[in-house]
């Protein structure tokens, strides 16, 4: 039978980190058919003991960053399909369901569409894009789902990106056609946006996607980011 392992990377979620967990098994199709992992890099605000309530979850300990987070995660994964969750991403109604009908007609990874709690028109212009299938549409809190065996071919995700990690693995996942946009939507939390305001942070995170265009580093890009939104 096919099943799923949900893999979460979090830091410092208290917040919300509960919420999801409660979500996900509610929301399951099957969910005594679920593997859901949680990988924490060094959480100091109580996520862990967070986590520890929920029985059926596995807490794992990492370094932190995301990629490392994730792969430490895949590495301890049972199952066969992978699907990769940040903590403030809630999946549809029996998303389970809707990955494993996917895989099984062949398409071997793909996501959601996406909509922001937010209703500014930005946001929601936003979101009604990632419906269609072009690359510029793509990111990380749609999710992200892949059979194990790809994902050990693609060699997971690059470890030396501390952001941008969630895109490095979608470009070389279009790059061998094996993408497809799941009909149905997650919401995302858009507290980032809310924190530095809509225009400011979308002006930085088009900024980032054009140095990567342009040949910047891993480096370039963290030091950006670190600049500009992480402080």
């Amino acid at each position: 039978m096919t099943r799923i392992s949900i893999i979460i990377p979090v830091l410092n979620e208290v917040e919300v980190i509960e919420q999801l967990l409660i979500h996900l098994t509610k929301n399951s199709k099957n969910p005594n058919q679920l593997e859901i992992i949680v990988i924490d890099g060094g959480s100091t605000d109580g996520s862990q003991k967070s986590i520890q309530k929920f029985k059926n979850v596995t807490l794992l300990h990492s370094e932190k960053g995301r990629a490392k987070q994730m792969n430490l995660g895949a590495k301890h994964a049972q199952n066969s399909i992978l699907y990769f969750l940040h903590a403030d991403s809630f999946p549809p109604k029996y998303y389970d369901q809707s990955i494993i009908s996917e895989v099984e007609q062949g398409n071997l990874a793909g996501c959601f569409r996406m909509q922001f709690d937010s209703n500014h028109w930005w946001l929601r212009l936003a979101s009604w894009l990632t419906q269609f299938s072009w690359r510029a549409c793509r990111g990380g809190d749609q999710s992200q789902f892949i059979t194990k065996q790809l994902f050990e071919v693609i060699g997971g995700y690059d470890e030396n990106y501390i952001i941008y990690e969630d895109n490095m693995l979608i470009n070389e996942l279009y790059s061998r056609k094996q993408f497809t946009v799941i009909n149905k939507k997650i919401e995302t939390s858009a507290r980032l946006y809310k924190k530095h305001g809509v225009w400011k942070l979308q002006y930085h995170f088009w900024s980032i996607y054009i140095k990567k265009w342009l040949g910047a580093s891993a480096e370039e890009l963290l030091a950006y980011y670190k600049k500009y939104i992480a402080s």
